[in-house]
């Protein structure tokens, strides 16, 4: 995606000015958003209101059984686990026994290039991808789940084994705090829209079945062997997109004339041309419309975070439980 620069600079379109977008995220601001990690869950049951309960979407995998062994039936044994072929192979009833996974390994491959260091409101979209990934990390190990992570910029990529408790949230956040803070204006550095592509291949080796991969990204870069690869990684596992975007990218403000850059290459233009505006509005309307179409014939949920609002109220809002509301209709009602 280019940059918009100079005038739209000023507005808070990329750069740390005051007032606008918020450029950097630290391991503190992030170990912090723990207390702010909870309505919204990656289990399969979800309200009804939830993007992960549409149509589209497929019902994510719970926590599932593991078979044990095959014993003779004793007085007492549930008789819906008695194995009919073996019972009929074997001569006497047998069932079979099974136990309940301990928890489920979730990755969250997370996207800090050069590209994501762009915003327009509150926070560049480095920042609310770091925020979600925090938020997930600290939801998902509450859940009693381990939780590992992908973190990839233009040229650094570093895996983070899956671990419980504490410490998994912790090894994730540290390691997306320290890649946020590397993130510099700039042309991004050659090959790095190759990364997000790489990225998926590492998370293919790492999950090896059942896991849940989440992938927070703006996408860029995407393309057939993103599609062929996104593919795989759904073959045995579940996969959920949290996209990261900004309002400037939908529509192109009227800032007259302006420098857009995209790698080495600088383009001035009059922002303030209707026909421009509409083309830059139709052609990325045409690329959401294709990264939907490839969601939905791969069952993917696909859960969109701006970064002009709080990344914990858009997640609550999009796949929560609405637990405040209930707590507050709840308090009423005692009250009443």
């Amino acid at each position: 995606m280019a940059r918009l620069r100079e005038r739209a600079q000023h507005d808070g379109a990329g750069g740390p000015a005051e007032g606008g977008a918020r450029a950097f995220v630290t391991r503190d601001a992030l170990m912090r958003l723990r207390h702010r990690a909870r309505g919204f869950s990656f289990l399969p049951r979800q309200p009804v209101h939830s993007l992960l309960s549409g149509r589209h979407a497929s019902r994510l995998r719970g926590r599932g059984l593991n078979f044990e062994e095959l014993r003779h039936y004793s007085e007492g044994d549930d008789t819906r686990t008695i194995d009919w072929l073996a019972t009929a192979r074997l001569g006497t009833p047998h069932v079979r026994v099974y136990s309940e996974e301990r928890d489920r390994p979730v990755l969250l491959v997370t996207d800090q290039r050069s590209a994501m260091f762009f915003g327009s409101r509150r926070a560049m979209k480095s920042v609310v991808a770091a925020e979600a990934a925090a938020l997930a990390a600290w939801r998902v190990t509450a859940l009693g789940d381990r939780v590992g992570a992908i973190v990839f910029g233009d040229r650094d990529m570093v895996s983070v084994r899956p671990e419980a408790r504490d410490d998994g949230a912790v090894r994730v956040i540290a390691e997306v705090a320290r890649q946020n803070g590397t993130l510099a204006a700039g042309a991004p550095l050659p090959g790095a829209e190759g990364q997000l592509n790489e990225a998926l291949r590492r998370a293919e080796r790492m999950a090896t079945h059942d896991w849940l991969v989440c992938l927070i990204t703006d996408a860029a870069g995407e393309d057939a062997e993103t599609a062929r690869l996104v593919t795989r990684l759904t073959a045995h596992n579940d996969v959920l997109a949290i996209h990261i975007h900004d309002p400037l990218e939908r529509d192109l403000p009227d800032v007259g004339r302006a420098i857009f850059s995209s790698g080495e290459a600088q383009i001035e233009v009059d922002s303030s041309s209707a026909s421009l505006r509409r083309r830059y509005a139709e052609e990325r309307a045409a690329w959401r419309a294709r990264l939907t179409g490839l969601s939905r014939r791969r069952a993917i949920p696909v859960l969109g975070l701006s970064t002009d609002r709080d990344a914990a109220s858009q997640l609550r809002e999009l796949i929560g439980k609405r637990t405040e509301r209930r707590a507050t209709s709840a308090s009423g009602a005692r009250d009443g």
